[in-house]
């Protein structure tokens, strides 16, 4: 094998292993990631394409105060008591589909239930679930969150290059021995999320993510999630 073929086989198995060992990460260490870490991994992130280069991520970096600070607010909101008749939190889009089908549906019930069996959770544990789910707000006690917009002029095509970005940060982070996770839960709480961090009225919130070092000693970072083997969703034509 020559020198080039073997830079090739090296980049390539590099790569694989970090798209292969990206999870989502429910269980953060409290040890705290450089800045500087953070800020070329965004940079990184940002050579995502986009259409005509618009570039139509914009992000807000959170940790020590500011980030316990989102998470109080959420959270007091999250756990008050609720009136039967009280509406449902509107979100800031629409992330799932209004009505599920198969097999989406099947595979939601299923990450769901896996997570909950490894945390010894019951169906009927309802608190369980609810204080699991708010665990989200902390950032999975990440000490970084980052919560991402996008200008509300800005349509479809621009969202699909926002999940390339995305990808990159996910990618770039894992690379450096760091965790994420992508969280829509959010996206609920898009009115507080815009007083506390001071989002213009243009901007619409797409998402958070939770950065750190994951804890191995955390049952919740067991889970694996299941993908459809390659004949599920390919078709080769050459004719």
């Amino acid at each position: 094998m020559n020198k080039q073929a073997s830079e090739t086989q090296a980049a390539q198995q590099a790569v694989d292993a970090v798209i292969l060992s990206r999870r989502s990460i429910r269980a953060f260490l409290p040890m705290p990631v450089a800045q500087d870490d953070i800020a070329r991994i965004l940079e990184v992130a940002a050579r995502a394409p986009s259409g005509a280069n618009m570039q139509p991520w914009k992000v807000y970096v959170l940790s020590g105060e500011a980030r316990a600070r989102l998470s109080r607010r959420i959270l007091d909101v999250y756990a008050a008591p609720k009136a039967p008749d009280a509406p449902a939190r509107t979100a800031s889009y629409i992330y799932y589909p209004r009505q599920w089908t198969a097999p989406f549906i099947e595979r939601r019930r299923k990450i769901g239930l896996d997570l909950y069996q490894l945390l010894g959770l019951e169906r009927s544990d309802t608190a369980g679930m609810a204080a699991q789910h708010g665990r989200n707000f902390q950032f999975f006690d990440a000490p970084v969150g980052l919560i991402f917009t996008i200008e509300r002029v800005l349509e479809q095509g621009s969202w699909l290059d926002y999940g390339m970005f995305l990808q990159n940060i996910m990618l770039a982070a894992r690379a450096r021995g760091l965790d994420t996770c992508p969280q829509a839960a959010f996206i609920h709480y898009h009115d507080i999320i815009r007083d506390e961090l001071g989002v213009p009225a243009s901007e619409m919130v797409v998402c958070g993510m939770a950065l750190g070092y994951a804890d191995p000693d955390k049952v919740e970072n067991r889970l694996s999630t299941e993908r459809e083997p390659l004949a599920g969703f390919v078709k080769f034509m050459d004719k």
